[in-house]
């Protein structure tokens, strides 16, 4: 199944009109021929090393046998558990990638010490790590490597044996990785995070969890043509059209599964397009949705609503979504064609789809943080065991959690959005998720949720670096579960602190936006308070 798409309404309007204009300009066919010139003189420097993913398939070829030797190898040593340490396009594509094909990967993109213990207990003695970090210098990821490093020693088995290392050549994990005798996958450098679902960020982890990442490619490659063609009908072109050209313009963008066999696509497609458009005040923000979400009840007039079915031409309850994008196509064909649509938003928006320029302003405030470890400030007030911290007083005036959220909500303009970031244990209480469309109910507004520190190589880009819309609601936790992370001076539990009260702190003192943190002491128990509160 090629990759097709379907619209109506606005977004039929938005391709009549932008299309042909795309067309003429020969943008599909220049992509795929490595013109950078397509983003602007101020984007042309870093679009000439970054359209690598066009090439993805044929580079990565190579890439398959070897990945499926290794599988053979440690599968005969009785080594068939693949935990993956990496963080946004490191780890969001092979978790959509493994899912989809129903096969087990252990997805550790989290610094909670709850989430990496999970880790470490589900089975070491048969357990392979992939650890993939493009830069080889992500915090999270080097953390995890060194506790699965120490915790394989323990147990009297050599690292060396059960770590493989995926990273760009040249960066400070290839050279180490490779000083110390790990198997090492390099990807090409000229592919950024989220752009690398094809290369070996990708395929790696998903073809040693047992997925048929040949088929993948074989899926991708029969959607190359009909995607780098300069034709109105390229779907590709359609889809740009439909999610950046409406007009009025709508900046927000609701994704559904409905139908579709792939598990997880919105989680994807959320960094790819958030992480490419939300810069210089503009950009598209996604919005995973469900089928009964609140948001398609109120239908704001800025959300547009992106369907991902089965049969986009033949859905047959299509009749009843008037004015959507309906789009369908295999998980390697959708893959290619959001790349494609998503780097040709870029060019509508007038902005470039390769930087993230916002993205190290929260890192910075973590490493500020963890080296000077300034005492936690004291909170508003806290009820019923959970501490209230609000970035200025008036939005803890009422003395009631339910109050606050009230107070933080009326700082939403017409048109702006609500993030939820939850820097919590998420295997722990993966019943907190369900609060997103309780505070969309509530606010009225569209709600995202992201897991943290995740969200930060994900949605943390558009937050920052997009429109100034957003209020932001902060859920952490305080337990007694803490690890520490060998030759470092700081523990799990500080690392996800610090992290937390940084990006707060950019988010408010930084670009003026409303914050409130909620810290649980309790999780199990006051996740109930959150849920009641928001009602």
């Amino acid at each position: 199944m090629s990759f097709e798409i379907h619209v109506s309404g606005a977004p039929k309007a938005a391709v009549e009109a932008v299309v042909p204009t795309l067309v003429a300009d020969l943008v599909a066919s220049g992509i795929t021929a490595g013109d950078a010139s397509l983003w602007g003189a101020a984007a042309e420097a870093e679009a000439s090393t970054r359209l690598g993913w066009v090439q993805a398939v044929s580079v990565s070829r190579p890439l398959v046998a070897e990945i499926e030797a290794l599988r053979e190898e440690l599968a005969a040593k009785g080594v068939d558990r693949v935990v993956l340490a990496g963080m946004g396009g490191s780890s969001l594509a092979p978790e959509v990638i493994t899912a989809t094909a129903g096969v087990e990967l252990t997805i550790l993109d989290s610094t909670a010490p709850g989430q990496v213990l999970s880790a470490l207990d589900g089975g070491l003695e048969r357990t392979v790590l992939v650890v993939s970090s493009k830069s080889g210098s992500t915090v999270e990821t080097d953390s995890q490597r060194r506790t699965f490093e120490a915790a394989f020693r323990d147990l009297g088995i050599d690292p060396v044996e059960r770590i493989v290392v995926v990273t760009d050549p040249g960066s400070p994990l290839d050279e180490s990785a490779r000083a110390a005798g790990y198997r090492v996958f390099n990807a090409d450098p000229e592919v950024g995070g989220r752009y690398s679902a094809l290369t070996a960020f990708g395929l790696v982890p998903s073809g040693l969890a047992g997925a048929n990442i040949n088929e993948l490619l074989d899926e991708a490659d029969a959607t190359l043509l009909e995607v780098a063609i300069d034709s109105p009908t390229n779907p590709a072109l359609m889809l740009a059209a439909a999610i950046a050209g409406t007009n009025p313009r709508r900046d927000k963008m609701g994704l559904i599964t409905d139908g579709t066999h792939i598990v997880g696509l919105p989680d994807w497609i959320e960094q790819l397009v958030a992480e490419s458009t939300g810069k210089n005040g503009t950009g598209i923000l996604p919005v995973v949705l469900l089928p009964v979400s609140p948001e398609l009840e109120s239908k704001p007039a800025d959300l547009q609503i992106v369907r991902l079915v089965d049969d986009a031409v033949h859905f047959r309850l299509r009749e009843q979504h008037p004015g959507e994008i309906l789009g369908s196509g295999t998980l390697g064909a959708q893959v290619g064609g959001w790349e494609y649509a998503t780097a040709i938003a870029g060019r509508i928006l007038g902005i470039n789809p390769f930087d993230q320029p916002d993205v190290e302003s929260a890192k910075i405030a973590t490493r500020g943080l963890l080296d000077a470890r300034p005492e936690q400030t004291a909170p508003a007030f806290v009820e019923s065991g959970v501490e209230v911290r609000v970035s200025h007083p008036a939005l803890a005036a009422s003395g009631t959690i339910a109050g606050v959220l009230d107070a933080l909500w009326a700082e939403l303009a017409a048109d702006g959005y609500v993030s939820i970031q939850a820097y919590v244990d998420r295997i722990a209480i993966p019943q907190l998720s369900g609060l997103r469309e309780m505070v969309a109910a509530d606010s009225g507004r569209p709600t995202t949720f992201g897991w943290g520190p995740r969200f930060l190589h994900s949605t943390g880009q558009y937050h920052k670096g997009g429109p100034a819309q957003g209020v932001f609601l902060q859920i952490t936790e305080r337990t007694d579960v803490d690890l520490e992370i060998p030759g470092r001076p700081f523990t799990f539990g500080q690392l996800i602190e610090a992290q937390a009260a940084g990006d707060a702190s950019v988010l408010a003192d930084g670009h003026g936006r409303p914050v409130v943190t909620l810290t649980l002491t309790d999780p199990s128990v006051e996740v109930l308070t959150l849920f009641e509160a928001a009602q």
